[in-house]
């Protein structure tokens, strides 16, 4: 507020009367001096007034300014405190949002990082049955390729072991298709014996056995046996025929008599004759010339050509297991055991003997073949796999 009344300090004017001339001429210097001291006091307090009033006027401005700037301070101040605790409150805010993210962002981190293992686990557990699918099937392939002699199995196994590999697009499981093609290759390239065939063979041989002649019972042609002719029925009939003839009846008699008996004048021909050479045939087989090459083959008794056949039989027997059960060594030998016994004891010029020895010589032949080989380096692969996780 300003204050308008006068300043209470100024000096105040006072009325002097002036002294009589005659009264104070002994003051004239002095009294001059006086009035200038008072004079210029005067302008002086005059001064300092106005210099007074214009600074408590500045004074009361500047309080005027000074309590509008405080005013307007602590209402800055009150504005300040409220930002202040507005910016506090978002503080807060922003922190528990940031903490809220975090935890949600670790939390995040944490289900991604799951996720990953949970598909990592599963693709892994993927591989890891198709890894033992695979070597399952090609151990059963192998183990039917072993029991039936035939490759068929396992390259059918092997294909489509290469298709499902082929599906699955690993980079870990390349290896394993690299290997397994060197193995169809390798099962590919193979001579495999034909097992079925061989024991079918081996079963007509053995049939054969019982027919095959041996050296002291050659095979000989039966001799020709001559029925006699029976004309007398054939010339029976036209005399019978004559018979029911009554007007022709006295006439034929003469010829039917003569029929007749030539009718038994050939008949007594023809019998002889079949006599004769039945016991020709006899005679001739009872003195035979032969080339005795192996003694003990000619001093054999049938007994003992039964028991020889049946021995026979029994290798041919033992050969065809051996073959089944894929010991080709065993069956090799008692093939050349069966072919050096044939010529000692059998007749080597018949045409059965000779069918024989040549179904033991390609029976053999064929058992020498290579078996089917095993898919060692695929077995291998697929355990370094399944050991590598």
């Amino acid at each position: 507020m300003t204050d308008t009344s006068a300043p209470s300090n100024l000096p105040t004017t006072v009325d002097v009367e002036p002294l009589p001339l005659d009264a104070h001429s002994d003051f004239d210097a002095p009294a001059g001096w006086v009035r200038w001291a008072v004079l210029v006091l005067s302008v002086a307090t005059a001064g300092a007034g106005w210099v007074a009033w214009t600074t408590q006027k500045k004074v009361q401005q500047l309080e005027q300014e000074l309590v509008r700037r405080q005013q307007d301070s602590q209402s800055q101040a009150t504005e300040a405190r409220v930002l202040a605790r507005q910016a506090q409150e978002a503080a807060r805010e922003a922190s528990a949002r940031t903490t809220l993210l975090e935890t949600r962002l670790t939390e995040v981190a944490l289900q991604r990082s799951q996720v990953e293992d949970l598909i990592k686990t599963l693709s892994l557990s993927r591989d890891e049955n198709l890894v033992a699918d695979l070597e399952a099937s090609l151990r059963v392939a192998s183990q039917q390729a072993t029991l039936t002699g035939s490759a068929e199995p396992l390259i059918t196994a092997m294909q489509s072991a290469d298709d499902r590999l082929a599906r699955a697009r690993q980079p870990r499981l390349d290896n394993i298709r690299r290997a397994l093609a060197k193995d169809l290759d390798r099962v590919r390239a193979t001579r495999v014996a034909d097992t079925s065939s061989l024991t079918i063979r081996l079963d007509e041989a053995a049939r054969l056995v019982d027919e095959v002649p041996l050296l002291n019972q050659p095979e000989t042609a039966a001799p020709a046996r001559l029925e006699p002719v029976n004309k007398t029925a054939t010339s029976a009939k036209p005399a019978a025929k004559t018979k029911t003839d009554g007007k022709r009846a006295p006439e034929a008699a003469t010829p039917a008599v003569d029929a007749a008996s030539k009718a038994w004048g050939s008949h007594v021909l023809d019998w002889t004759t079949g006599a004769a050479q039945i016991f020709w045939n006899e005679t001739r087989a009872l003195v035979r010339l032969t080339r005795i090459n192996q003694p003990e083959g000619m001093l054999i008794s049938p007994d003992q050509g039964f028991f020889l056949r049946e021995n026979i039989k029994l290798r041919l027997l033992n050969a065809r297991l051996a073959l089944l059960s894929r010991q080709n060594t065993v069956a090799l030998a008692d093939l050349q055991s069966i072919q050096s016994t044939v010529p000692r004891y059998f007749d080597t010029q018949s045409r059965k003997t000779q069918l024989l020895q040549s179904m033991l010589t390609d029976v053999a032949a064929q058992s020498q073949q290579i078996t089917v080989p095993r898919p060692d380096d695929t077995l291998a692969a697929l355990a370094a796999v399944s050991g590598g996780r």
